[in-house]
């Protein structure tokens, strides 16, 4: 492999219009990925969905964007991070335009597949951050543009119940299309990293793509496969095949898609680690609460529409945008390692106090607004740690690696969520039992609690 470095001048330091810009950016395409969580009762209602069909429908967007992540972050690091955003907007406006179109379920699913694309604006992001500003100061945008991410959720259920699904996916569309319009006459270009004489690695691409697919496919297969354990055993050794044959695919590649060394690196190990199971607990909650929210009031539910549980979700969506900055501003003072804590600690409380007592619509408000802000404290210190500890050339490839299991780890929390209702769920009933949801709810927060094991061992490196 030859590598060469190209002349370039030093960037311009980006002004608060630009920084303006990529916030809007970071808020339509955050509203027009979380449009499907507070609306997936109403989605399930008016498609014919099962709880299981319901997780799947959440979880297309994440593995696509697993996928693409850490293409768009090699990218980025190769030809700058500018010129791949607005590319891969364009991807994105068009799967919101066919979201907003589809008549039925799988032109959805191919509309949230093409929309996945979005999950790699955030490293490419976090790369026009670093080039454009000192580290300081660079924290706490990461953090900012983190925590704008999250923002929008709000509108989707008034939207859906005033006007149609259709708009709720059209509306944001637009928003994205303006706001990359913005984008790209406000923010100066970056200049380009290493330029390498290797194109994309296909075959770990292919492999990685077989292996997210196999994952969900058992998660959202195991209610039924455990009467089937030959079944189950065959899907288990065709996953341990994929990620078999990708690791060995990413050793021999000249330019890997995921570089196992980088990953391997003790920082980067634990990094991933904790933002994976963080996020699984936190999906378990994204699931679970809206779906509680939605049970009839003569069960044991709340009967809430989707304008109600947007409302509802309102406070979470606050916390989750607060959690970015105050991530950022927290980890320059005291420490990744200690926000980290901090987060996991809450987070785990939240979901055990939650699955011991949720009669009132007020302690699934206040339970999700404290999950939110926990996940968006320990995701933002990570991410932000580590775009800040490696090298500028790696900074999206570096984001890409912990932004990849975050999102797998939100796609193994849906599916296992789906799971847990469905296996929860009577027969003949479309209702299922409390106690599905309570085990759903202690499930995540002793998944969350054992974060706490690895979080105890971060190095200084990785804090300061």
């Amino acid at each position: 492999m030859s590598v060469t470095t190209a002349p370039t001048a030093p960037p311009v330091r980006i002004g608060k219009a630009a920084l303006g810009a990529l916030g809007m950016l970071a808020v339509a395409t955050g509203a027009l990925e979380s449009v499907v969580a507070p609306t997936l009762p109403l989605l399930q209602r008016e498609l014919g969905m099962s709880p299981a069909e319901g997780a799947l429908l959440g979880i297309v967007l994440l593995i696509t964007g697993a996928l693409i992540t850490p293409v768009a972050g090699r990218l980025g690091d190769r030809y700058g991070g500018k010129r791949v955003l607005i590319r891969l907007m364009a991807v994105v406006s068009v799967g919101g335009l066919v979201s907003a179109l589809a008549p039925n379920l799988p032109v959805l699913l191919l509309g949230q597949v093409l929309q996945g694309a979005m999950v790699g604006a955030l490293p490419l992001s976090f790369i026009l951050v670093r080039k454009h500003l000192p580290a300081g100061e660079a924290k706490v945008a990461i953090g900012v543009v983190s925590g704008l991410f999250v923002g929008g959720t709000l509108s989707a259920g008034p939207v859906a119940e005033g006007l149609s699904r259709h708009w709720m996916f059209a509306l944001p569309t637009f928003a994205v299309i303006a706001s990359t319009v913005v984008l790209n006459r406000l923010m100066p270009p970056d200049p380009p990293g290493r330029s390498e004489a290797v194109g994309l690695d296909w075959p770990g691409l292919l492999l990685l793509s077989g292996t997210l697919m196999t994952l969900m496919l058992v998660l959202s297969l195991a209610p039924d496969l455990g009467s089937r354990p030959l079944m189950l055993g065959a899907l288990v050794v065709l996953l341990a095949a994929f990620v078999t044959g990708w690791i060995a695919a990413e050793r021999r590649a000249a330019s890997p898609m995921i570089d196992l060394r980088l990953l391997a690196r003790p920082a980067m190990c634990k990094s991933s680690v904790l933002t994976f199971v963080v996020c699984v607990g936190t999906s378990l909650a994204v699931y679970l609460v809206p779906q509680l929210f939605a049970v009839p009031a003569d069960a044991y539910g709340f009967g809430a529409s989707a304008t109600e549980i947007g409302l509802f979700l309102l406070p979470a969506t606050v916390a989750a945008t607060l959690a970015g900055p105050l991530s950022g501003i927290g980890a320059r003072r005291f420490g990744s390692r200690a926000v980290v804590t901090a987060g996991i600690v809450l987070m785990a409380a939240a979901l055990f106090a939650v699955a011991t007592v949720h009669t009132e619509s007020w302690h699934l408000v206040i339970a999700k607004a404290a999950i939110s802000l926990a996940n968006g404290l320990c995701v933002t210190a990570m991410v932000t740690s580590t775009a800040i500890s490696v090298d500028p050339g790696d900074t999206g490839i570096a984001t890409s690696l912990v932004l990849v299991t975050r999102v797998v780890g939100y796609a193994v929390g849906a599916q296992l969520g789906g799971a847990i209702l469905t296996a929860g769920t009577p027969p003949g009933s479309g209702v299922p039992a409390e106690s599905a949801f309570v085990t759903g709810f202690v499930i995540a927060g002793a998944v969350t609690a054992l974060a706490l094991l690895v979080s105890r061992t971060m190095d200084k490196g990785v804090k300061e």
